[in-house]
């Protein structure tokens, strides 16, 4: 049993802490201002370290932005950590009874800990975390630059000039809209161009990365077996579905990876009466986007999913079709990856 047992609340600003001593039961309280590498690790050496006089701590912190290093710094220490689940954590405060602080929540996770009661959040390795960030920033690219195709259309439209949504990127379209036959006022051709030169911009670092993506996809064997299983997904894919599911033996049932994607449905219901289901969107918007991109491939006749895919369609929509087949897809992606041997899973190509 560790000695000293602590929680710590993360923000960028400043990261608060509430740790006891197992033993006495003291409670030691504080905040690290401007919190970096340099000053967690000197937090840890020179005033967790010495109140610890050798014995085990163990320190949970919400798996939310930031961390990563400070789980590095902490597990550096010689002390043990634990990243708790955030949705989980959360509901392990029950019903608010009382204003919700930093303190509070720090005080929260050295109460799981001490309880060994924290819901746990996957630690993934090095490799993993790498490969992930690289997809993430893949993605933001992406989201970038529809949102520029968007303010494209939306400038159109606002002088009357009709647009195939499809072509707005073409040689054609971009030549067109850039002539001078267009009735456009000075300041919407000034939108258009600065809106290419955006698209153009965000293209040169989206396509080189997507290439080194799609290349570790198809050589990475865990990747490598996804893309080779599963219909409608590629290396690129490959990717962002392992790096975020990782080693399925986390997981004790396929459900529990599509809660994991945030694609299950949430119900409503009270007496007789029950509201549509919606998106639970409680989990990995990366992995949620891979899953949904593999499963509009289905939409296409040649998939092995299709009929199940137009048999949905014709009872909804195509969008409801979409992600049945991402929530099929997750579960199959589970066991696939459960099946592979760790040294596989994390293989370098």
């Amino acid at each position: 049993m560790a000695s000293m047992v602590g929680g710590l609340d993360l923000h960028r600003g400043q990261i608060t802490f509430e740790l006891a001593d197992a033993a006495s039961g003291e409670v030691w309280r504080g905040r690290l201002w401007s919190p970096d590498r340099q000053r967690v690790r000197r937090w840890l050496a020179e005033e967790v370290a010495p109140r610890a006089q050798g014995g085990e701590v163990e320190v949970a912190v919400e798996g939310c932005t930031g961390w990563r290093f400070v789980a590095e710094e902490i597990t550096a220490a010689g002390f043990g950590v634990q990243v708790a689940e955030p949705a989980e954590t959360m509901a392990r405060r029950g019903r608010k009874r009382r204003a919700k602080t930093d303190r509070a929540d720090a005080a929260l996770l050295r109460q799981l800990v001490a309880a060994g009661d924290v819901p746990q959040s996957w630690i993934p390795p090095p490799i993993i975390l790498e490969w992930r960030e690289r997809v993430g920033l893949y993605m933001t690219l992406a989201e970038q630059r529809t949102a520029w195709v968007q303010r494209i259309h939306a400038e159109c439209y606002q002088h009357g000039v009709a647009v195939p949504e499809a072509e707005i990127r073409s040689p054609t379209t971009r030549s067109w809209l850039q002539g001078a036959t267009l009735e456009l006022s000075a300041a919407a051709r000034q939108r258009l161009a600065t809106a290419y030169c955006m698209i153009d911009a965000l293209d040169a670092q989206a396509q080189p990365l997507k290439k080194q993506l799609t290349v570790f996809g198809t050589h990475q064997p865990a990747c490598r077996t996804l893309a080779a299983t599963h219909y409608g997904i590629g290396g690129l894919l490959a990717v962002a579905i392992w790096s975020e599911l990782g080693d399925c033996r986390r997981f004790s049932r396929s459900d529990q990876a599509v809660r994991h994607s945030g694609l299950d449905i949430t119900v409503d219901q009270t007496d007789r009466r029950r509201a549509h289901g919606h998106l639970s969107r409680q989990g990995s918007p990366l992995l949620r986007w891979a899953l949904f991109e593999a499963a509009k491939n289905s939409s296409r006749r040649t998939a092995p999913d299709h009929p199940y895919y137009a048999a949905v369609q014709d009872r909804h929509d195509g969008k409801i079709a979409t992600l049945s087949i991402a929530r099929k897809l997750a579960r199959r992606c589970y066991h696939t990856l459960r099946a592979l041997d760790p040294p596989e899973v994390y293989a370098l190509p």
